[in-house]
């Protein structure tokens, strides 16, 4: 068994990400390329953007910290602390309203 601090990888990539250029940090704290299950932690920089990309799998946002707006085409959706997002199959984007962290799942294809 695995236990991972949600908590403390939010408070390192929210520091990573206010002191990068970019204003983002993210880590694949469990999973990855060889798992069909994936958790990512992103911090996101107040303004900060995830650019518009396709969603081909299943995915969800929870928000850890701040405020974001999830956007695809003319629909748009805020979460704050513990809401879920479920990622639109078509294209979006995540926009940090106030700095952010958020917790993505991703289920690939097997």
């Amino acid at each position: 068994m695995k236990k991972f601090s949600l908590d403390a990888l939010a408070r390192k990539h929210l520091e990573e990400a206010a002191a990068g250029s970019a204003g983002r940090s993210s880590e694949t704290f469990y999973g990855g390329h060889e798992q069909a299950l994936r958790h990512t932690v992103i911090g996101l920089r107040q303004g900060a953007t995830v650019s518009p990309h396709p969603n081909p799998v299943a995915s969800t946002v929870v928000v850890l910290r701040g405020r974001v707006r999830l956007t695809a085409g003319s629909d748009a959706w805020e979460g704050r602390p513990v809401d879920l997002l479920a990622a639109p199959d078509t294209e979006h984007t995540i926009e940090a309203l106030e700095d952010s962290a958020l917790l993505l799942t991703v289920v690939m294809d097997t």
